[in-house]
């Protein structure tokens, strides 16, 4: 079982929401080149995020660690250190939001993830809190990446399946990704 918060599952108008909260003992000034520098998300980010930083930037993510096609998308928001919003994909809208606490000592990190499906909710949540705990472990100084933290969805996909019902456990991993095969 986890020790982070799970995240959780909202519907927002005709889509569905999860929304992810971590507490980091780091600066948001820190966080943020972890969260938006391309040497940073290499570790801890599924993709790359290719394109300017900018507002209305076309942008391309590639799969280091899959193999999976490349996917399209846009920059939507990108306000630092506060806010970074991606269309990613067709459909998914990612928003990272962070909030200083502890007098600027701290930061309250807010990931979220607005979709179409409702199946995928499980796998997608289980693959985004790996993704925050290598996060953490990065931020922590600790050489872990989502490469070398296989396991991580195979442990986390059935506490999701559990946490967040059959409904949203109907679409499994990808034909492409390791776990799809």
């Amino acid at each position: 079982m986890p020790t982070e918060p799970l995240g959780q599952l909202e519907a927002v108008g005709d889509r569905w929401q999860l929304r992810f909260t971590r507490h980091l003992p780091h600066p948001p000034e820190k966080v943020w080149r972890a969260v938006t520098e391309p040497e940073h998300l290499v570790a801890w980010f599924p993709t790359t995020i290719d394109g300017e930083r900018a507002a209305g930037a076309e942008l391309r993510f590639a799969f280091p660690h899959d193999g999976a096609p490349d996917m399209h998308g846009e920059m939507l928001a990108y306000d630092p250190p506060k806010v970074m919003e991606l269309r990613w994909g067709d459909d998914d809208v990612l928003r990272i939001e962070l909030e200083p606490v502890d007098g600027g000592r701290g930061t309250v990190l807010t990931l979220s993830d607005v979709f179409v499906e409702l199946g995928k909710a499980a796998r997608d949540a289980a693959g985004w809190h790996g993704c925050l705990f290598v996060l953490a472990d990065v931020l922590d100084g600790k050489p872990t990446t989502l490469e070398d933290d296989d396991g991580r969805w195979q442990e986390l996909a059935p506490v999701y399946r559990e946490a967040l019902g059959p409904e949203a456990s109907t679409i499994g991993p990808p034909d492409w990704h390791p776990e799809g095969q």
